[in-house]
């Protein structure tokens, strides 16, 4: 009661004043935003503007963890602020100090019922590996018995039919459990002490002046309201460690016969709000490849990635909804070492667990290359593609998830059934009617036309998909989302987001990359889904009766048709091209 009425009240208040003094400089240099010279390679921006989009980074950064949760929220909101204010502050770096040892024993000694940290841990690094906004990461190894509590390894179908196989062969159930091996490495994310509170006087105080805004003239259009409690479910969810827990759990279903792409096993039984611990994946950065190349396995990293996101859209309605390549990590696996009679060999040689995983044999290769030598690095990487190594893709941090609604799917669906039709008019008009706020739209017939022609200029390159880049695309699209005040709804806007993310980091690998055409397998896949019958009656509900999806798969398919056929007669002309005029 006393908590409630009086210390949260007198503490929000003394958080607001706090934020006065961070933020007045910003309010007072507010003329600057219309002083300079505009800049062409900035979006036509003024030089004072930048300048002013500068400040608000750094203070931002100064104002503690919701603030900057909030600007990397914003940063990729394009259909609601300024691209290039959106650029800088996806550059803002996490300012935060990194909380004492004693709390993060006091809230995992919690978590375990009391138990000491010596009975959990056979080793803990007391040096965080990461530190976060709202949280810490460290790496331990579990004690054995602790470990066994992690939940069956359900990553490959293929795996699973082996160790089967090799139960009969081998011996008994129980002695198949005693060989499986163990996660003992793990990770361990622990919050921030009192963080939950500090989230919520900000959000309080954030809501407050949202409704200010909300009142003033053409500002209504954004909904800030709105904007400001769909940010607070946001953190609500990365303030409970154990949703990301069942958002793991969940992904490891969903993707348990896609080998090619994974995620960390969650330690679920102990997962609290405060603290999780989680597989401890060992795998370079995606931003290693992105940075030093990636050789023979551009391409497919860059095809895995999108796949992996198309699969999480159509098939599954649940989308990783944070990704950046911060949270993408990479990791080489051999086929041929899980080849069944190499395996059934080994268990009659007593050979079987004595040889490292291929997976870390790849990876400590790659870790010993020298940062400055590019070229061991990829001398490196063609000995691992020449020894048949594969690629695997590792999505991390799940705390956020899209979940498109029954209305949002529908939306989606129709938008791009007019996508499909390129009937770019129509598509403007779906978007401003299911928009957030439709009164608010400025010149609708305007942006109406300009998304015709910009899908009818996609048409005219239909045929070189690959040569289009959907970032750009989508770009523009929010461009004009924002100059004609229309509102995406979040999920919408956060699909929307991960497909321009995902696009832009494949084509610094591939820069050929082809959305659609990664799409098509996903497509065939799903009408090949019970005979048939995951499109003629699954989808029943959908727009169309569904017919929209066989529409785009037989566009697709003619377009995948033409384009082979294209390159085949362009090769024959080619080769009768030599026959006929020799050179001499």
């Amino acid at each position: 009661m006393l908590e409630d009425y009086v210390v949260h009240p007198v503490l929000t208040i003394w958080r607001f004043g706090v934020l006065m003094v961070i933020f007045m400089p910003l309010i007072l240099t507010v003329p600057a935003v219309f002083i300079g010279k505009r800049k062409g390679d900035k979006d036509d921006e003024r030089s004072g503007t930048l300048w002013w989009y500068s400040l608000l980074v750094r203070h931002m950064e100064m104002a503690g963890p919701t603030f900057i949760k909030l600007s990397q929220w914003a940063a990729s909101r394009t259909d609601i602020f300024p691209k290039q204010l959106c650029i800088m502050l996806s550059k803002l770096h996490n300012q935060v100090d990194p909380h004492s040892i004693e709390h993060t024993r006091r809230t995992i000694e919690a978590a375990f019922g009391g138990r000491k940290m010596e009975d959990i841990f056979d080793e803990f690094i007391e040096t965080p590996l990461g530190i976060g906004a709202i949280a810490q990461v460290y790496r331990g190894r579990l004690k054995p018995g602790i470990a066994l509590h992690f939940e069956p390894d359900e990553s490959s179908a293929n795996a699973r039919q082996s160790s089967d196989l090799m139960s009969k062969l081998g011996g008994s159930t129980k002695k198949k459990r005693e060989k499986k091996k163990l996660k003992t490495e793990v990770a361990i994310k622990v919050l921030h002490p009192k963080v939950a509170r500090t989230v919520a006087r900000d959000l309080a105080i954030m809501k407050f002046f949202a409704s200010l805004i909300h009142r003033i003239p053409n500002m209504n259009w954004i909904a800030l309201p709105d904007q400001v409690a769909m940010f607070g479910s946001m953190m609500e969810e990365q303030l409970d460690l154990r949703i990301e827990a069942h958002n793991l759990a969940t992904f490891q279903r969903n993707f348990r016969d896609r080998y090619t792409v994974t995620f960390p096993t969650p330690l679920s039984e102990f997962a609290t709000r405060e603290m999780l611990i989680e597989e401890y994946v060992d795998a370079l950065p995606l931003k290693a490849y992105l940075e030093r190349g990636a050789g023979p396995f551009d391409v497919k990293i860059a095809d895995i990635g999108l796949d992996g996101f198309l699969r999480m859209l159509i098939f599954d309605n649940f989308v990783h909804a944070d990704l950046h390549p911060g949270n993408i990590f990479v990791r080489f696996y051999n086929p041929s070492a899980n080849n069944l009679f190499k395996q059934i060999v080994a268990r009659f040689k007593g050979e079987e667990g004595r040889t490292m995983s291929s997976t870390d044999e790849a990876t400590l290769r790659l870790r010993a290359v020298p940062q400055d030598d590019k070229e061991a690095w990829m001398d490196e990487l063609q000995a691992l593609f020449n020894e048949g190594f594969r690629p695997q893709v590792v999505f991390i941090d799940t705390g956020l998830v899209s979940v498109l609604s029954n209305k949002n799917r529908r939306d989606f669906l129709d938008l791009f059934h007019a996508l499909a039709e390129f009937d770019g008019y129509r598509a403007g008009k779906l978007m401003m009617e299911r928009c957030r706020s439709p009164e608010s739209v400025i010149d609708g017939e305007v942006f109406a036309l300009k998304m015709q022609k910009l899908i009818l200029d996609v048409k005219n390159t239909a045929m070189s998909l690959g040569k289009i880049k959907i970032a750009d695309l989508l770009s523009d699209v929010m461009s004009m989302v924002r100059t004609h005040h229309v509102p995406m709804e979040g999920d919408f806007a956060n699909v929307v987001i991960s497909i321009l993310i995902l696009e832009g980091i494949g084509r610094q690998l591939n820069p050929n990359i082809d959305l659609f055409k990664t799409a098509l397998p996903i497509l065939r896949q799903l009408g090949r889904q019970d005979g048939g019958h995951a499109v003629v009656e699954g989808v029943k509900e959908l727009p169309g009766g569904g017919g929209w999806w066989i529409k785009m798969w037989f566009l697709l398919e003619a377009r995948q048709w033409a384009h082979e056929t294209l390159e085949a007669t362009t090769t024959v002309e080619q080769h009768l091209d030599v026959l006929l005029h020799p050179a001499i």
